[in-house]
């Protein structure tokens, strides 16, 4: 979800201590407010050292205006062409253009600022109602030239990774992470921005907070508090809170990224589920390192971002595997460890044990999980190695072979090998037995158990239910939140119970899941206490919806929580502003679908089912849903067939057997509808509604 084209960079900066110099930084006839953001330039007097380290840095660099110093592209007349699009790239006096589009459609548009230096270079340009795109013709610092993201396709203009679309607008995918104290300020009604920023690029500010209160103690007007020190994140876990918020993938709790609150509380960490990591864990898109590093001893010791990275240049602190010796013993910097020869790459040890990936285009990433080549799950899962990775023309038996001769036959205890089996199912009885004891095994990490939770296939067995309580009980927010998730299969008076008892918790990101549970409960029907709270709670999952709602996928939830609350007309226009968002998120067609069918608007429901099924002809659901359309217009000959093309594309639906059995058998086709309830009960053999139907049909042989 969030943005596959942001050029983020390796960590965020942070002042290691405050100088005891005295300043005239600040005008003794001005006192700052507490919160006011001051910019860098009232920091340099006190702080110069951090300051040019700071300048030149990636964060300096993450977006300017355009000049002559900023603009590293080739701007001379310069035309490029890719994937069906043509570029122009020119200058008229100071100020730079280029001209695009398809033949006999090209338009000119001014670059309005600069975004990151390198690997690469991208630019943004101004549209209507405060909209600011990201051009797909990006600049490659190192090979000075121009490339596509998204090399080899062609995306139409519609499409919402086409670059004058949502999934390459600034304000959306990049801004709130490459500008100091961002405000999106997003307007749902009108789908317009009115972005503001106190500092273009991420400034000192924009990790250490707001530094008013900061520069009136430097002045001595000593304010309330202590205000001595600003946001340092001497320890992991406040300088996680500042570094994670932008360097994770995640979804936004609230409007406004503040640098001195618990990761949990502003966002949920994206689970390192198949769809976005290899099933072992290992990344597969562009994750920007915090999901990874969480996976890693090197997290579970408490490593910090500032134990490797120069916090304010963003530059390694040692060179080669000098970085690695300040921890680790020498032995594993030799011939006897790593078994290769010299001192070249292969004797490095972030090539064996940081393999990574290239992302838009050219910007090769390191995975922070920091973890042992395993060729022998490459073997069985299909996941990479950093040995094939390396060796390419070397098979994964040929690496896992070798690892046997060097290292013998056991490998470390590590999550990935639960992972893996969690990761496919369906599950035997003895894998479902070791992934239980996964998810509640405090010995690894939270985010492996949180997926495996999120991929385990409840069964309403005393030990599943054992396990779900068990993990509401975790010291891990991202657990609770998963195990809370599983009770939506349940009815609320069911799942009512457990939402309540979490409506507390200390973590903003559970109290939302518990809210999530019960979003279509009448709060009214609560104590006034358990209403307070459960309000509350409620408040928190609107505040998340909205600052997402500028994602497809963000008007979906709001659409799919305005249903729950029997708000149907607001539903609907969630809907269809999700669908002018992405024409191609084919689960809002159906939920619209059925919002249209209940507000009596039949037509409408079956335009929708139609232009879905042109999208995704093999889409099961949208075939049943038409199917129950047709039924409920009387074209019962129509729905028979709907039904039946659903069953043939996904046996797993029992209503779809159970409804068509129904048709058949008030068309006279006892035969038929007997053989398709048969078929059905095999699914839910203990079904009470199938079995009477079964019956019936049975007595009319």
């Amino acid at each position: 979800m969030i943005g596959k084209l942001l050029l983020f960079i390796l960590s965020i900066g942070f002042f290691l201590s405050c100088s005891n110099k005295k300043s005239d930084i600040v005008d003794s006839a001005y006192t700052y407010k507490k919160n006011e953001y001051v910019g860098e330039a009232a920091c340099i007097q006190c702080h110069q050292v951090e300051y040019n380290d700071w300048k030149g840095s990636h964060h300096d660099w993450a977006m300017k205006l355009p000049n002559d110093t900023t603009v590293l592209g080739d701007f001379n007349n310069v035309s490029f062409s890719a994937d069906g699009e043509t570029y122009l790239f020119y200058k008229k006096d100071s100020t730079y253009y280029v001209k695009t589009g398809r033949e006999g459609q090209k338009k000119e548009y001014k670059i309005a600022y600069t975004f990151g230096v390198t690997p690469l270079q991208q630019y943004l340009i101004k549209f209507p109602i405060g909209k600011y795109q990201i051009l797909r013709a990006t600049w490659d610092t190192e090979k000075k030239q121009w490339f596509n993201q998204y090399k080899g396709q062609q995306i139409p203009n519609k499409d919402w990774l086409h670059w004058t679309q949502g999934a390459q607008r600034w304000n959306t995918m990049c801004a709130e992470c490459h500008s100091t104290n961002l405000k999106k300020n997003y307007n749902l009604a009108k789908d317009e921005f009115t972005t503001t920023y106190d500092n273009i690029t991420v400034s000192c500010e924009a990790c250490h907070g707001s530094a008013g209160a900061h520069l009136n103690w430097a002045a001595k007007k000593k304010p309330t508090g202590n205000s001595m020190i600003q946001v340092v994140g001497t320890t992991q876990k406040p300088q996680l809170n500042q570094c994670a918020g932008c360097h994770a993938r995640r979804v936004k709790l609230t409007e406004v990224i503040k640098p001195n609150v618990a990761f949990d509380d502003q966002f949920m960490l994206q689970t390192i589920t198949s769809e976005f990591y290899h099933p072992d864990g290992q990344i597969k898109e562009e994750d920007y390192v915090f999901g990874s590093f969480v996976q890693s001893k090197m997290y579970a010791q408490g490593v910090e971002c500032a134990d490797c990275h120069n916090v304010h240049s963003n530059k390694l602190k040692f060179e080669g595997n000098n970085l690695c010796m300040q921890c680790h013993e020498p032995k594993y910097n030799s011939e006897s460890h790593h078994f290769h020869k010299g001192e070249n790459e292969s004797t490095q040890c972030v090539n064996c044990h940081m393999a990574g990936a290239v992302f838009m285009g050219n910007d090769f990433r390191r995975d922070h999980s920091f973890r042992v080549p395993r060729p022998d799950q490459s073997v069985e899962y299909n996941t990479p190695n950093a040995c094939t990775g390396c060796h390419k023309d070397k098979s994964d038996t040929w690496a896992s072979d070798w690892v046997v001769k060097w290292y013998g036959t056991e490998r470390p205890d590590h999550f990935s090998n639960h992972l893996l089996k969690a990761a496919q199912p369906p599950y035997d009885d003895r894998t479902r037995e070791e992934v239980l004891q996964f998810i509640n095994n405090l010995n690894y990490p939270a985010i492996s158990r949180a997926t495996a939770l999120e991929y385990y296939p409840l069964n309403d067995t005393q030990e599943d239910f054992d396990m779900l309580l068990k993990a509401l009980k975790d010291s891990s927010a991202l657990v609770r939140y998963n195990a809370l998730a599983k009770f939506q299969r349940y009815p609320l008076d069911q799942k009512a119970g457990f939402a309540l008892e979490h409506m507390d918790d200390e973590t903003k990101l559970v109290r939302i899941g518990s809210a999530q549970l019960i979003a279509e409960l009448d709060l009214s029907q609560l104590q006034p206490a358990q209403r307070n709270k459960a309000q509350t709670a409620r408040n928190e999952l609107v505040e998340m919806m909205q600052s997402n709602a500028d994602f497809p996928l963000g008007r979906l939830q709001l659409g799919d929580y305005y249903y729950k609350q029997q708000n149907t007309q607001r539903a609907i226009i969630e809907y269809e502003m999700a669908l002018k968002m992405d024409s191609l998120l084919t689960p809002v067609y159906t939920n619209l679908a059925t919002a249209y069918s209940i507000v009596g608007k039949n037509k409408k429901a079956l335009q929708t089912l139609n232009t879905l099924i042109a999208i995704e002809p093999t889409y099961a659901r949208a075939y049943y849903l038409r199917g129950l359309l047709n039924y409920e217009v009387g074209k019962s000959e129509l729905a028979i067939d709907d039904l039946s093309t659903s069953i043939k594309l996904d046996n797993s639906n029992y209503r779809a057997y159970y409804n068509l059995a129904n048709l058949h058998f008030t068309a006279g086709q006892i035969k038929k509808a007997e053989s398709i309830m048969i078929l059905g009960l095999q699914l839910q053999p203990q079904s009470q509604e199938g079995l009477q139907l079964l019956k019936l049909i049975q007595s009319k042989k």
